[in-house]
């Protein structure tokens, strides 16, 4: 038997790792969950079952992490954050929540000696912009935004506590997931999503990257099988490293578009671009890929653009 807890379980990626832990009886990695809380600002559609305690509130208020950890959860994973362009326009609020009230929930883990597994769901932002020609498990960090500093110190922490054997630590820095729905969340790569939703739906779009940007892309799908992978019990991090950089499809602009021309001929024609150089230099200009120490781990991608497109449709239909 198992508790788990998840922060912002009410986000995009939340509820879908929510719907595949919530049913009765389901199993992760041989043990049933028997408890899931679920953390969150709102929680206006989380699921309601005997197993499952909703915890509504900010992960930044001491109170709200005390009840989400009064029972001593097995395995966390912590998505709650404040995304991209919300942290560079509110500082405060972004650090409160990315920084400190990552320390605070880690913290009160550690002083209950229960030594849980924490997933963390890091960012390809903390490498920063502009990109080197390649990225892999040697690239040095420099993120270039706050929410990439955020990034980066949560992972140092967790390795740190995980060095210190107060939790198990799994940081994942994810690629693009797609397609995130329409939010005001200020997530400043989100015209990816909103790309694949006009092509999908046949609209008009007026791209803000280059048919030539590349992008590094996962579905929904392939992100949820990796996080739950993540929390394997014999998983640990190389020596060296404070996370796994995730697999992903680095695909250009162009090539997402004609995937979805071969799946519905014509749905592009509403399509325009009007490339905005900063926004294109910070998450259109993505270079080649290595992740060698995630692979050699496990962790995959959708495996073609045919299936990541699938995919994406799905997760809009969902």
């Amino acid at each position: 038997m198992t508790h788990v807890l998840i922060t912002g379980a009410d986000g995009f990626i939340g509820r879908a790792l929510t719907r595949r832990l919530a049913a009765a009886g389901v199993a992760l990695h041989g043990r049933t969950v028997q408890r899931l809380t679920l953390c969150d600002l709102r929680l206006s559609e989380a699921p309601s079952a005997p197993h499952v305690t909703h915890v509504a509130g900010s992960v930044a208020d001491p109170e709200v992490v005390r009840r989400a950890t009064a029972d001593q959860p097995d395995i966390v994973f912590h998505l709650a954050s404040v995304p991209s362009g919300q942290s560079e326009a509110d500082f405060e609020q972004g650090l409160s929540v990315n920084v400190q009230g990552l320390i605070g929930l880690l913290d009160t883990l550690r002083r209950q000696g229960h030594r849980p597994t924490v997933v963390f769901t890091s960012s390809i932002a903390v490498f920063g912009a502009p990109l080197p020609e390649h990225i892999d498990d040697d690239t040095p960090l420099r993120p270039t935004l706050s929410y990439g500093a955020h990034k980066q110190m949560a992972e140092i922490f967790i390795a740190d506590l995980t060095r210190r054997g107060a939790l198990s630590g799994r940081s994942v820095r994810l690629p693009g997931i797609v397609a995130r729905p329409p939010s005001p969340t200020g997530a400043l790569s989100a015209f990816s999503s909103e790309l694949i939703r006009a092509l999908a739906a046949g609209q008009p779009y007026t791209c803000p990257v280059s048919a030539d940007a590349t992008l590094w892309l996962l579905s929904l799908q392939g992100c949820v099988d990796n996080l739950l992978h993540a929390a394997a019990p014999q998983l640990a991090l190389p020596p060296g490293l404070t996370a796994w950089t995730l697999p992903a499809q680095r695909l250009r602009v162009g090539q997402l578009v004609q995937a979805f021309e071969q799946r519905r001929p014509g749905c592009s024609q509403q399509l325009t671009f009007a490339p905005d150089a900063t926004l294109e230099a910070q998450f259109g200009r993505l270079p080649p890929l290595d992740t060698t120490a995630a692979q050699a781990a496990g962790f995959c991608h959708d495996g073609d653009v045919g299936t990541l497109v699938e995919r994406a449709v799905q997760a809009i239909a969902t």
